[in-house]
């Protein structure tokens, strides 16, 4: 199989945005974004999804983390689509549910060629330290985007936002990671009638 790497450079008047991925790393995660909050979030999409992550972002944070959290996601979205290619041989669908203690989150994804995130998840509270939970939903709207993926995301229960948060991204991380698995029944071909994605 070639390699499925990819570098992405992002360069706005608000940031300044680098991302490297590999789809068949080893979970490691090298990250600088100045938002630490979702740093420990990026790590558990690299480590359970099986993807290796170096991620480097500077950005208008004196303002706030918006511009930043959204940029990466622009950025890593288009470097995993530039790193799995036409999809010829790839399982394409993948689902996952995750628990950490009283929260449970759902993933599923579609490698579709057709950008769309369906968002479901109530937030007990707006801030998990300094970080505004808003942005999850902005962060993984502009990755579906950018990756021209299909993403339903399910905070079906919790109470403690840190955790709903966190199972959330990891549940994204083991549903990527089965999206993007080969399959070896599909024998190259395209996962589509259509013959392309």
């Amino acid at each position: 199989m070639a390699k499925r790497t990819a570098e992405v450079e992002r360069t706005t008047g608000e940031t300044a945005v680098q991302v490297r991925v590999d789809l068949d790393g080893e979970g490691s995660a090298e990250l600088d974004c100045g938002v630490p909050f979702f740093e420990h979030m990026l790590a558990q999409i690299a480590r359970h999804g099986g993807v290796d992550l170096s991620i480097r972002a500077q950005g208008d944070t004196w303002i706030d983390d918006h511009h930043t959290v959204e940029d990466v996601g622009i950025a890593l979205g288009q470097a995993l689509m530039q790193a799995w290619g036409d999809k010829a041989g790839l399982t394409r669908y993948g689902h996952a549910y995750v628990p950490l203690d009283e929260a449970l989150s759902r993933a599923v994804i579609d490698l579709s060629g057709r950008p769309g995130l369906v968002y479901q998840a109530e937030m007990p509270r707006t801030h998990i330290g300094r970080f505004d939970t808003e942005l999850v939903e902005e962060f993984f709207r502009a990755l579906t985007n950018h990756a021209a993926v299909t993403v339903h995301l399910d905070v079906l229960r919790g109470r403690n936002a840190h955790h709903m948060v966190e199972c959330l991204f990891k549940a994204f991380g083991r549903a990527l990671r089965q999206a993007v698995s080969p399959d070896e029944r599909a024998a190259g071909r395209i996962p589509s009638t259509k013959g392309a994605l």
